[in-house]
């Protein structure tokens, strides 16, 4: 298997990370995430990570608390993937690093573009936390505005379920799944994909996103070399 892609900005969802008891952190699911990762990063690929946070807190269950600080709390659970996740890496000998939105120069560097470009020329995997730095915005759009700046071929979106629907299959069950959309249908059919806010800014860039499930046995590795997987969303009419 060859690589389709050259430099790949992956977006691991929080509450994949934490498997079947949905809360924190479920070591053979890292496990086996960190195994694909590694097989990637030998294929020669660049890689960015974006972890959210929901497996330890999500914004929306402060429901009595201010939401810039809900939002916050947020940020730091991504702070606590990241950390987990770059000492799975660095334990199978991938030099990671961890940079943050919010400066907490006692456990990761700040979010510097060049710096992070720098790590891809030394062959290290970056791992972007704290989202945006920014209340109000997701990790959705944390992802797509990281993959703009480092100039990703890719936005991969590995999430608990295993593409993009018409509505949500766990109430329904006739719900279609879609193997390729394009943005405009997103925004105008409100097709929750991804926020809005990612979708415009990855179709104004012409970065196409795979959705694709995590539970899918070798679906990091098949989405970088482009096997059928999940679903595209991208500018090409269908």
């Amino acid at each position: 298997m060859s690589p389709k892609y050259k430099r790949v900005l992956i977006k691991l969802s929080g509450e994949a990370l934490a498997g079947p008891q949905g809360h924190g952190l479920d070591e053979n699911v890292i496990s086996r995430v960190v195994e694909q990762i590694k097989k990637v990063h030998d294929m020669g690929v660049e890689i960015a990570l974006v972890i959210g946070g929901g497996n330890f807190w999500r914004g929306r269950q402060g429901k009595q608390m201010d939401r810039a600080t809900a939002d916050h709390m947020g940020m730091l659970a991504t702070v606590m993937n990241s950390l987990a996740m770059m000492d799975a890496l660095e334990q199978r000998g991938i030099p990671t690093r961890v940079q943050t939105a919010l400066i907490m120069t006692s456990v990761a560097e700040p979010y510097i573009l060049r710096k992070a470009l720098h790590h891809f020329e030394k062959g290290r995997i970056v791992i972007m936390a704290c989202g945006t730095g920014n209340p109000y915005c997701s990790t959705d759009t944390a992802a797509a505005q990281r993959a703009c700046e480092i100039q990703a071929n890719v936005l991969l979106m590995a999430k608990n379920i295993d593409g993009i629907y018409d509505s949500d299959p766990h109430t329904n069950k006739a719900a279609k799944k879609y193997e390729h959309i394009n943005y405009i249908d997103v925004i105008k059919n409100g097709i929750k994909a991804m926020d809005y806010t990612a979708a415009t800014m990855c179709m104004e860039n012409d970065i196409p996103v795979l959705a694709f499930g995590l539970d899918e046995k070798d679906c990091l590795i098949k989405a970088v070399c482009g096997e059928k997987l999940g679903t595209v969303i991208d500018n090409k009419k269908i």
